[in-house]
């Protein structure tokens, strides 16, 4: 069966992720205000407009939870952030989503079922009550809607209507890394309801369903040429510009590609490394890069930042050990640099929350100033 399928894709706009938005204390006089404003300086990163705080420690668990590899992070409309881990399959009654307030304090925790396989998360408001998607990969491969309090709204396994996946597949939770296994990664919305999935370490297939969780119809797949992917491992549909515009982070590729909305090939972007995912703010959309770095690039796609650029030390390191080690030591982590940024969001001050794959975990804020 052909798996590039049935049912285009409405020609309409999108609707986007819901963007949402320290003074230390001193007890005494002189020296102490003199070592906070060196340490804020310290802490400052990018350039204009685009210079931000960097705090690497803005959410904290409570001491019953471990970060297990985090992943991506998401914010909901009223400034809370929420974090996914990998999760080990071992601890099954640990939560992979974790909920914190606008200044990190935890709220609660859920989504057991993830662990494992917990990868992307993303809000969308409906009608006016905002719901999480969530993408589970590896001993999961399974996606997810639900409310903020955790309930499942709907849950999927693999489209086998696409004709793109082994006999099986739908119910089978075994580790497998080939474009005939389901291992999804992340969401994006288009304004009619439905939304979009990026197969980012399975088929290589982006997938449309609707709001309630039915497959229509998907485009791309593993390929060397335009329209065609290499780990498609992040989505967005992009209304920066005149025509609202599918774009999709083509990441062993270094690139992102861009697509019409019935999912026609449109352009390529160069110039990354290993871009993970992507979200827009005004007028400008963020890519985390997993190798070391965060750009924002404008409408036209041109580079105006990066932030955190650690890519030398990181890349000699895989070099040198044959792999990426730094991430499971947090002794090698510098302040202000970033390990492997895995997933980003803006909130709407357009501050920067950072998710990094790093096994020990790690979310960044960055707070304009």
């Amino acid at each position: 069966m052909n798996p590039i399928c049935s049912r285009p894709a409405d020609r309409r706009g999108t609707s986007r992720r819901k963007f949402l938005q320290t003074a230390a204390a001193t007890a005494v006089a002189a020296p102490a205000i003199f070592t906070a404003k060196r340490s804020a300086a310290q802490d400052v990163i990018g350039d204009g407009e685009f210079t931000y705080r960097c705090d690497h420690q803005c959410v904290q668990l409570p001491d019953q939870y471990t970060w297990q590899t985090t992943h991506n992070v998401a914010v909901d409309p009223d400034d809370n952030v929420y974090v996914i881990h990998e999760g080990d399959v071992r601890k099954q009654q640990h939560p992979s989503i974790f909920v914190f307030d606008a200044d990190g304090k935890f709220i609660h925790a859920f989504g057991q079922q993830f662990q494992g396989g917990g990868h992307g998360l993303d809000i969308r408001v409906e009608s006016g009550t905002p719901f999480l998607y969530v993408t589970g990969y590896q001993m999961v491969k399974t996606i997810a809607k639900m409310t903020l309090d955790g309930e499942l709204v709907w849950q999927q396994y693999a489209p086998m209507q696409s004709g793109a996946y082994l006999p099986g597949e739908a119910s089978d939770t075994k580790r497998g890394w080939g474009r005939q296994n389901f291992l999804p990664t992340n969401f994006a919305f288009l304004p009619d309801g439905d939304c979009l999935l990026a197969d980012g370490y399975g088929s290589y297939l982006i997938h449309r369903y609707t709001a309630d969780g039915v497959w229509k119809s998907c485009f791309g797949g593993q390929g060397e040429g335009q329209g065609t992917f290499n780990l498609p491992h992040g989505l967005w549909v992009d209304t920066r510009g005149d025509e609202a515009e599918i774009a999709v982070a083509d990441r062993a590729h270094n690139q992102i590609q861009t697509f019409t909305l019935d999912g026609q090939y449109k352009k390529t972007v160069t110039g990354f490394g290993l871009p993970a995912n992507l979200d827009t703010h005004e007028d400008w959309m963020l890519v985390p890069e997993l190798v070391a770095r965060v750009s924002i690039i404008d409408k036209n796609h041109n580079t105006v930042v990066t932030l955190g650029d650690d890519r030398e030390r990181i890349l000699a390191d895989k070099e040198a050990n044959k792999g990426f080690t730094i991430r499971t030591d947090e002794s090698k982590w510098q302040q202000n640099k970033f390990v492997h940024p895995h997933d980003a969001c803006f909130d709407s001050s357009g501050n920067i929350y950072v998710a990094e794959w790093v096994k020990t975990g790690r979310v960044t804020k960055l707070t304009r100033v």
